[in-house]
């Protein structure tokens, strides 16, 4: 064998064993990308947004009690911060004169009614007297002219009687009237609850409409707010609701929902809420801002 022929033995190999490298590469590369599929990616569902409401503490019973009349204050018998009940006496106008004046119509009222029963009498009497005489006038024992009198005289005794018995109501009208304006001078609390503020002191004299004292029941407290309007569909009545003062203790409280506005304000797209606390209130007062914590799509 020449040396030529040597030398293209040698080239057909090199090439042969150069083309069996090159399709192993590709081979290679092609099998993972046939074979291999990409997993999908999760699907994370985030937690619900928190949704932060504001609004006054209130009580239901909160007033400014002001004077049924004119008067001097005599007694204050309570002060800032005073427990009091219903139908407790908070304070009293000077009612002498009015007293005065009440117990004489009384003893008028009475004196018309003793009047009233002579009358009632009276008419008796007459109505006797008529009847003798109309059986005297059919037994031609009197004239006409008496039998007459005798019916003038009753007709004329029922009419005293009849102004007597008005006398008597209207003395009655006036004594309950007087009972009234007596009831006036009278301050009582309209409710349980406590003395927010007074604005009297005993001596002074005070004016028809004048305030004397604001009293303010202390429960239930009740949170009055404005929610975003979609939640019309989900808050109702019997929700319920974490309650925190805005300042203060961080105290968490239950309210339930007593009340949902039944429209939505087209001016803010909001509804109108009101809440009242259950269990025990702690350190809440009328007055105070509480936010509720409520959570998006309740």
């Amino acid at each position: 064998m020449t040396a030529k022929m040597v030398n293209a033995l040698i080239l057909i190999a090199l090439l042969a064993l150069a083309g069996c490298s090159g399709d192993t590469p590709e081979t290679v590369a092609a099998a993972p990308q046939s074979s291999v599929v990409k997993p999908a990616m999760p699907v994370t569902v985030n937690p619900a947004e928190e949704f932060v409401a504001s609004g006054p503490i209130v009580v239901e019973n909160q007033l400014d009690l002001a004077a049924q009349r004119d008067g001097v204050m005599t007694e204050v018998l309570v002060d800032t911060g005073s427990a009091v009940h219903q139908g407790q006496l908070l304070g009293k106008l000077d009612d002498r004169q009015l007293t005065a004046d009440r117990d004489a119509a009384k003893a008028q009222a009475e004196s018309i009614q003793a009047d009233l029963k002579n009358w009632e009498a009276t008419v008796k009497m007459a109505q006797v007297d008529l009847d003798r005489s109309e059986k005297m006038w059919k037994a031609d024992l009197i004239t006409k002219e008496q039998l007459d009198h005798d019916r003038f005289k009753l007709t004329a005794t029922q009419y005293e009687y009849d102004r007597e018995q008005k006398n008597y109501s209207r003395s009655l009208d006036v004594a309950k009237s007087l009972d009234l304006e007596l009831e006036k001078t009278r301050v009582v609390a309209p409710f349980s609850g406590v003395i927010a503020r007074r604005y009297v002191r005993s001596g002074q004299r005070v004016a028809n409409g004048e305030k004397l004292f604001w009293v303010s029941a202390t429960s239930p407290l009740r949170v009055k707010f404005t929610l975003p309007g979609k939640y019309a569909g989900s808050v109702r009545q019997g929700s319920r609701f974490e309650v925190l003062a805005a300042e203060g203790p961080r105290e968490p409280h239950n309210a339930r929902v007593i009340l949902v506005s039944p429209v939505i304000d087209p001016a803010s797209g909001t509804i109108d809420v009101t809440a009242e606390l259950t269990g025990n209130t702690g350190s809440l007062r009328p007055g105070m801002i509480a936010n509720l914590r409520l959570a998006d799509g309740q």
